[in-house]
């Protein structure tokens, strides 16, 4: 394996000498430097939320692009690492470390892909980094997971995840917390066995394995008709959230396969469409919540959990909430699972209600047919894989949201290992009758607060901050700024290319920044430099 390293450190000189980013710092990083952003969401509770305010509701509408890159893919979908003024940017089996001002790339790193590599129901992309001390921690396309030296991109070691050949793939981000790394696999429309694993972040060494779907002797396996099992799904392609109060490790879970014909896979299909909380030093399971049993709609779970405590009930409790692609908003317990509400947040035609556990009530007639069965949501969901944002000052949560609908269809499908394996399919039809919408939900109860209403589905997540902004994208390349109190439109700016990434935010001596992709170009925007005399208070405090 030929590794390409660029070392620029000679001209950047301190721009490039991150400093080693512990464990505790992580955990803290959130509240005490905002300025960086040292995970996938901005912090392990998965807020994508900033405590930056440099950039708010009165000045906003000058920001101005402070430098762009091109990307060598045919699709940018990374949300950066920011540590001390250098941004890492991730693509399909390569990374570029730049200087956060400028855009100059400081080092880069390179995986060639095997010559006849191909990925199965998705698209060859990559979604983020993680960092912890001295190494920043990536996914490969062909299922390896690689730590690299934080300073000068150089590989400290490579594990393997998953055989390619087997129709495997890395796409997620990784999350580096409490001395492990944990990485998730692609592949659902493959029909793999999907798996979540921990590595030993120092040396590489496997820490755990959690299989998402039970083998032959384990709890669960009863909900897989025959040997279904084997080829049973259930993708890990999102990154997950973190507590480090209770180590505890919160991960959605992709779609059961054959992903339209569940005829041959009778049951419940653990655990498909599941939100898992594990032991981070274990990779114990402490509790499930199945969101669709026995899906036949491609719903994934794939979707980062939100984190944080409220008074339900006038009672105080620690809480996780999803939005789903079912089109429903769950709002769980944390420390055991306990279903507290679910409320639809766009449009559906599957589900009559729930029971006193959160199992929805199917409606009849709401599953693939041979001659096709039209049902709302459609494959890509009420939303889809991209990032939310919960803001701790309005108390709301952002959803890109889509109101959509599909003829399902459903097949016989032979499986073959490394092939597509679907099982029937679906059409997407023409979405007059619906909308799609940034919806701002009371993040207790799911209530609709405000939407702003788009053209067609989004395909970008959301960034919130302190200064009451919310930042999303359109797929016909338009970055906007919204009032996240009322969702007034605030600015915008066409990048001429579709978004299908998240934003995030950082700032360096005192500059505040917003960053999000568009098609395969990564663009970074600042206030003139005679409207940001309001520095960043870089302490967080």
């Amino acid at each position: 394996m030929k590794v390409l390293v660029s070392l620029l450190l000679a001209v950047f000189g301190a721009t490039a000498s991150a400093q080693q980013v512990s464990y505790e710092r992580i955990v803290k990083a959130a509240q005490d430097e905002p300025q960086n952003w040292l995970t996938y969401s901005g912090g392990y509770a998965g807020h994508r939320y900033s405590l930056l305010t440099q950039v708010d509701r009165r000045n906003v509408g000058t920001l101005k692009m402070a430098w762009a890159m091109q990307m060598p893919s045919t699709r940018t979908e990374t949300s950066p690492i920011v540590v001390d003024g250098i941004v890492y940017l991730t693509g399909p089996n390569f990374v570029f470390a730049v200087d956060g001002r400028t855009g100059r790339k400081v080092w880069t790193w390179r995986r060639p892909l095997p010559n006849n590599f191909k990925t199965i129901g998705f698209g060859p992309v990559n979604r983020g980094a993680a960092v912890l001390d001295d190494m920043l921690y990536v996914g490969a396309l062909d299922g390896a997971l690689v730590a690299l030296d934080l300073k000068s991109g150089g590989e400290r070691w490579v594990a393997p995840v998953a055989d390619w050949r087997k129709g495997y793939a890395i796409t997620v981000a990784p999350l580096a917390a409490a001395g492990k790394v944990i990485i998730g696999v692609s592949g659902g429309e493959a029909g793999v066995r999907g798996l979540l694993d921990a590595y030993d972040a120092k040396t590489g060494k496997r820490a755990w394995r959690f299989h998402t779907i039970p083998a032959a002797g384990e709890i669960g396996v009863e909900t897989w008709a025959g040997d279904s099992w084997k080829t049973g799904g259930g993708p890990t392609w999102v990154t997950g959230s973190f507590d480090p109060e209770t180590n505890v490790l919160y991960w959605g879970t992709g779609n059961p396969s054959p992903d339209w014909n569940g005829d041959k896979r009778i049951g419940d299909n653990l655990y498909t469409c599941s939100l898992l909380a594990l032991d981070i030093a274990t990779g114990k399971l402490r509790w499930y919540f199945q969101f669709t049993p026995h899906d036949v709609h491609d719903w994934d779970s794939n979707h980062v959990p939100l984190l944080f405590d409220a008074k339900i009930g006038g009672v105080e409790r620690k809480l996780v909430a999803v939005a789903n692609r079912n089109a429903f908003y769950y709002l769980l317990d944390r420390t055991n699972g306990a279903f507290i509400s679910a409320t639809q947040f766009a449009h559906q035609t599957w589900n009559g209600g729930f029971d006193a556990k959160g199992r929805p009530v199917v409606l009849p007639n709401s599953g693939p047919t041979e001659e096709g069965n039209v049902v709302s949501p459609n494959y890509n969901g009420g939303t889809v894989w991209l990032s939310p944002s919960f803001s701790p000052r309005t108390r709301m949560v952002y959803v890109s949201a889509r109101d959509s609908t599909a003829r399902y269809f459903k097949r016989d499908t032979p499986f073959e290992e490394g092939s597509f394996f679907p099982g029937g399919g679906a059409d997407l039809l023409p979405f007059e009758e619906h909308k799609s919408a940034i919806r701002a939900l009371d993040a207790e109860t799911g209530a609709l607060k405000w939407e702003y209403t788009l053209l067609t589905p989004p395909w970008a997540g959301v960034l919130s901050t302190a200064s009451d902004l919310v930042f999303s994208g359109s797929d016909e390349g338009v970055f906007y700024a919204l009032d996240a109190t009322n969702g007034a439109l605030l600015w915008n700016v066409q990048l001429g290319g579709e978004i299908r990434a998240n934003p995030m935010t950082y700032a360096i001596d005192g500059r505040q920044y917003v960053a999000i992709a568009a098609d395969r170009v990564m663009y970074v925007f600042g206030l003139p430099e005679s409207d940001d005399n309001s520095q960043v208070d870089e302490s967080g405090k």
